[in-house]
């Protein structure tokens, strides 16, 4: 006989001898209803395979989160440590700062008013290095998160500072009403730390192209460029020194700001753009001590997260 209308025996359930329900099924045809037991064993055994996934996934959560805070702490933005008070009351000792170096990568150069992070020309900081007791294993280790900006480091020669000049400014103090002026033009310092004078110390410098003349908010205690014009750069610093500039304090939050650029500064005109030599300070006291800044930890840690399917009930 032909098959016409009938499905073919392979593909027809199997059924009990006696011609009953097909071998499997319930009493009714449909698929069996898994016990309690069942259901726990399934989503114990989904369990275990999402732990044994995350752990080959953590060493990878790792290396993208080291790359990402190396990525940051390189060409994007750096937070910093203040372990003096040469820039109160605008930045306090302990606060953290953002410094932004990523547009100096498109060739944006600090202006007057900018509060810059700078490395030591030479001769502003004392090299004072305690040695480290950590061995060798973990001294490395820390090594590596230092580097890639995970770990704070208290060996980088960094300082912070306001841009009073920029190349071809004349920067003098102080005039007969004990203001500093520049280009001429008298600076209303409303930033400077309360009971200091713009200046202790008379002088007239003009500053190179290519080069700064900072100042620290609290005078009387910050060894800024008025301190070291007798080093290499007669006080001013090299543009290519400049590590970024400071924008927002970060930390504490209470102290949450942006580092806003004084108009008394910023309003000023652009000085010819002609080469110039600094001049010869007067009166020059003792240099203050400051120490270097700390950099501090980026905060940036990825967190990987994938979505997977509920186990079963």
């Amino acid at each position: 006989m032909g098959t016409r209308g009938r499905g073919r025996l392979a593909d027809r359930p199997a059924r009990e001898p006696d011609g009953g329900a097909p071998v499997g099924a319930g009493p009714t045809g449909t698929p069996p209803v898994r016990g309690r037991a069942d259901r726990r064993r399934s989503a114990r055994r989904a369990a275990s395979r999402r732990k044994r996934s995350l752990v080959r996934e953590i060493p990878m959560i790792i290396l993208v989160a080291l790359l990402v805070a190396l990525v940051m702490k390189t060409f994007l933005v750096q937070v910093f440590v203040i372990p003096s008070g040469s820039m109160e009351q605008t930045i306090l000792v302990g606060d953290r700062v953002l410094v932004d170096k990523l547009t100096p990568w498109f060739g944006s150069e600090p202006q007057r008013g900018d509060v810059v992070v700078f490395k030591d020309p030479g001769g502003w900081l004392e090299s004072d290095r305690k040695p480290s007791g950590d061995g060798p294993v973990l001294g490395a280790a820390k090594q590596v998160l230092t580097f890639v900006g995970l770990l704070p480091s208290d060996n980088e020669q960094d300082l912070i500072k306001r841009v009073i000049g920029v190349g071809g400014d004349t920067v003098e103090c102080c005039d007969a009403q004990g203001r500093l002026s520049v280009n001429g033009h008298p600076v209303d310092e409303t930033y400077l730390a309360p009971g200091n004078p713009p200046s202790r110390q008379p002088f007239k410098v003009k500053v190179p192209q290519g080069r700064l003349w900072v100042m620290g908010d609290h005078r009387d205690v910050s060894a800024d460029s008025r301190f070291h014009m007798g080093n290499p750069g007669q006080g001013t610093i090299p543009l290519s020194g400049v590590v970024g500039r400071a924008f927002v304090i970060a930390w504490p939050l209470d102290r949450f700001h942006q580092l806003d650029v004084p108009s008394s500064l910023s309003s000023l005109d652009r000085a010819p753009q002609a080469g110039g030599t600094a001049g010869e300070s007067v009166g020059v006291g003792p240099v203050p001590v400051e120490p270097p800044l700390v950099m501090g930890v980026l905060g940036i840690l990825p967190l990987v997260v994938r979505r997977r399917g509920r186990p079963p009930e």
